[in-house]
């Protein structure tokens, strides 16, 4: 009997967790990896509070899903605890540890434009461990002669928003940046994304031209909640200096999901980038000026 619950029990946190994946959405998964009875019991706890399984003890789920919180904000992938550092008042499991696991769908980076900017980020997302989609509605700029790398996915859009929606699908774990060559683009990328809610939206050009696209969203009908999560900023960046591109877009995305250390992120102010420095531009400095070229 107590085996078969065992058994239901895992099957169940499984199922759990794929949910959680499928779904987009963000959890801890707890395991008791030492103590004098009970290792291996789980508990998910996701980041709405909701729970699913137990370490076998109501005080110790309280204790572990109470410290969920903290554990994802820190954006750690994984670490283990010993229940005193957590709870002193449950000296019954003062000896034992726990694993705190962060759950969480493949990081994702939906890039509309495959220009010298579009195709270093690309590479960039790809290189630092980001799901890569990029998107053009010119065919031959989006072909595996120019991005031989199998882990950026291609897609050759006949329209952009519905290109657009399509990859993005409900904006969970989803970051975009907008790169295309043109207002008209922009606006049609963006005009999807208003609706989709990814969890971060990019729109790099000059602040002339990110000023008119927004104008133009607003003027349609969008409204400023919509609007406000919007990061638009940068400057137009010619062939050679296409990692300040990357490095505009690439820096908050990365900062949003991953602790950073070091890292010296771009201030946007009134639309304009003012610093970068750090792994971020010499990583995008290195693909856009090194062995991989910007563009065929």
């Amino acid at each position: 009997m107590q085996e078969s619950e065992s058994k239901a029990s895992a099957r169940l946190i499984v199922e759990s967790v794929e949910r959680v994946l499928e779904e987009g959405r963000l959890a801890a998964l707890v395991t008791l990896i030492e103590a004098p009875t009970g290792v291996g019991a789980k508990l998910l706890v996701e980041s709405s509070a909701k729970r699913i399984g137990s370490l076998g003890d109501s005080e110790l789920d309280e204790v572990a899903a109470g410290h969920v919180a903290k554990f994802l904000e820190s954006r750690q992938e994984a670490r283990t605890l010993d229940v005193k550092e957590l709870a002193a008042e449950l000296p019954q499991w003062h000896g034992a540890r726990l694993l705190f696991e962060r759950i969480q769908p493949e990081l994702r980076l939906v890039i509309c434009g495959a220009g010298h900017v579009g195709a270093s980020l690309a590479r960039l997302a790809s290189f630092i461990g980001y799901r890569a989609t990029i998107i053009d509605d010119r065919a031959e700029f989006v072909t595996r002669d120019r991005f031989p790398d199998v882990r950026i996915e291609l897609m050759a859009a006949n329209s952009w928003s519905e290109a657009v929606r399509q990859v993005v699908g409900n904006g969970h774990g989803v970051a975009v940046a907008v790169v295309t060559r043109g207002h008209n683009e922009d606006e049609e990328c963006m005009r999807a994304l208003v609706t989709t809610n990814p969890d971060y939206v990019g729109l790099i050009g000059s602040k002339r031209r990110t000023t008119i696209v927004i104008d133009r969203l607003r003027n349609s009908g969008a409204n400023e909640e919509q609007l406000k999560d919007i990061r638009a900023g940068g400057v137009a960046y010619d062939y050679e200096e296409a990692w300040l591109g990357v490095a505009s877009i690439a820096a908050p995305v990365l900062c949003n999901r991953r602790p950073v250390g070091a890292l010296s992120i771009a201030t946007v102010n009134g639309g304009s980038l003012t610093q970068y420095s750090g792994p971020i531009r010499n990583a995008a400095a290195r693909i856009s000026s090194g062995g991989v070229p910007l563009a065929v």
